[in-house]
This record gives C-alpha cells, structure tokens and sequence, in this order.
C-alpha cells in the first residue's frame, strides 16, 4: 500500500506534463512526506478538460455522517473496487490521478518497520490512479475526497511489502480519465520489473511533521538511525 508520497515539482510543471488547461490546486512548496488526511492535487477531466484540484487525500463514503465517521480509506484494493460499496460507483464515473515523484514503504524487520523510498527510474513524475467523490454533509460542509488505487506487488516491491500504488503510464491517461472508450480496468496491475528504483531512508519519515529534502536522502550504510 501507499502511506505516504512525495511531490517536489511545480504546479506549472505537473500541468504541463498532465496537459491540463486549468490549475485550481495549491502547492506552495515541494512536499516530501504528503501524509493521509491532507491536501492533494488532483488530475481530473470536468466537463470535458483536463484539471488540477485540490482534494483530500482520505476517501469519504456517502454514508459517513462526519469525514471521521468511519476508517480513512486513502487505498482501494484493485481486486475488489468494482464491488466494494464505497467505490464501486466512482471506479466506473470518477477515476482520477495522483501526482507523485516518489512514494515510502515499511519493510518489516522483527520488531520494526524499515522505510524505503521508491521513484520511476524513467523519469520525474508518475500518476496513481486514484478515484474521487465529493461528499457532503447534513450541515452543508462539503469535502471532495480521494483514494490510489493499488495492486499485488510486483517484482521491484514483492520482497518490501505485499501491496503497491497502481501507475498509469501517460499513453494511457485519456482510457483512465473516461475519455477515450473502455477498458481501464486492465490498466491496474504492478509496475513492470525495472521500473522502480528504491533505496532506504531514515526513521524521520514516520513523524508527519517532517517535510524535508532529507527525508528522501539515502541512508548512508554507517548513518545511525
């Protein structure tokens, strides 16, 4: 699963790469440890363009009285999305792509977790594929939410942990967003082998207040922790 990712680039920058025509997202700096309950951008395509926004990273089923009704759902299991009842609507109306640079994964070691980073080995950004929905309260307060999408591991992440974020390659950005015919759901799979690079980071990561270039430095072999 993804917990945590990093996205370091500029607005302009991601809309560019997104072709997107409107920026209504905020990011005022890089981010290196986006945790779960923030402010994410978000690429979607509302009515008929291609568009960054703001959403919450922390998928709110219709259902929930408060935002905190009920567990955070920031990953949707890919096996199981087209039945689940809080996504099934949006994988087939509201699919979406999460921006990153980079992302964390725990490594289990006996009675600790070793957080590795892992980037594309390709290039600057990748996209999850994410879905969205805008949910709103009896008060009138609405919150427009999202969760990534993810997959059985693949090879460059089976020996770090069981679960990885789905990325969509940018070929295949017009199927995902619903804007060019059917199909998507044979976009959610792993990564192909080779298309990660990883390296291990320091315990610092884990605190969400930590939001520095250092948190995805290597850890140096003799670099305590």
């Amino acid at each position: 699963m993804c917990g945590r990712f990093a996205l370091t680039l500029p607005l302009d920058a991601v809309a560019g790469w997104f072709d997107a025509v409107q920026v209504k997202a905020h990011l005022d700096h890089p981010r290196y440890n986006i945790c779960p309950s923030q402010q994410v951008p978000v690429l979607v395509n509302y009515q008929r363009q291609r568009q960054l926004v703001d959403m919450r990273w922390g998928f709110i089923p219709r259902w929930y009285k408060t935002p905190s009704d009920g567990p955070m759902l920031i990953n949707a299991r890919s096996e199981t999305i087209a039945q689940k009842p809080a996504f099934r609507a949006a994988s087939l109306a509201r699919r979406c792509l999460i921006p990153a640079v980079g992302f964390y994964e725990w490594e289990r070691q006996e009675d600790r977790k070793l957080p590795w980073y892992f980037h594309c080995q390709q290039g600057e950004l990748m996209a999850f594929a994410g879905i969205w929905q805008a949910w709103q309260g009896a008060e009138g307060n609405r919150v427009v939410s999202c969760a990534t999408i993810t997959s059985q591991a693949g090879e460059d992440m089976a020996e770090i942990h069981h679960r990885e974020p789905v990325v969509i390659q940018k070929v295949d950005f017009g199927l995902w967003l619903r804007e060019e015919g059917h199909g998507a759901a044979a976009l959610m799979h792993a990564a192909a082998p080779g298309f990660y690079h990883r390296h291990r980071v320091g315990m610092a990561v884990n605190s969400g207040r930590s939001d520095t270039a250092e948190l995805i430095e290597p850890l140096a072999e003799n670099k305590s922790e």
